[in-house]
């Protein structure tokens, strides 16, 4: 498996919003409100990014509901949360070695 990092911020936070299931329109409005309004997610940019995700099995399709403009929900995989957390690691790290420098710059 490529361990695909860093990842972008925008990939950071839909694995972090499909850690249970959730649709297109929730993962936008979860990570707005993850990220107090910083992030704001596009239609293009997600869905681009679902794609992706699903090819690199780090996230799966859920369920689908055809009754419902075929509204469908993902979750992230064991792949998917492997690749987060190795992210999660790397991000604090980065925290960790800044600290040597605080005071020093």
């Amino acid at each position: 498996m490529n361990n695909g990092l860093p990842l972008t911020e925008a990939i950071f936070y839909i694995l972090l919003a499909v850690r249970k299931p959730n649709h297109g329109y929730g993962i936008i409005q979860e990570v707005s409100e993850i990220t107090g309004g910083r992030l704001l997610l596009g239609p293009g940019t997600l869905y681009g990014a679902i794609n992706s995700l699903i090819s690199k099995k780090w996230i799966k399709l859920y369920s689908e509901d055809k009754a419902s403009r075929k509204k469908k929900e993902y979750l992230i995989t064991e792949d998917g949360k492997e690749v987060f957390y190795k992210e999660v690691k790397r991000l604090e790290e980065l925290i960790q070695n800044s600290k040597l420098m605080e005071g020093s710059i």
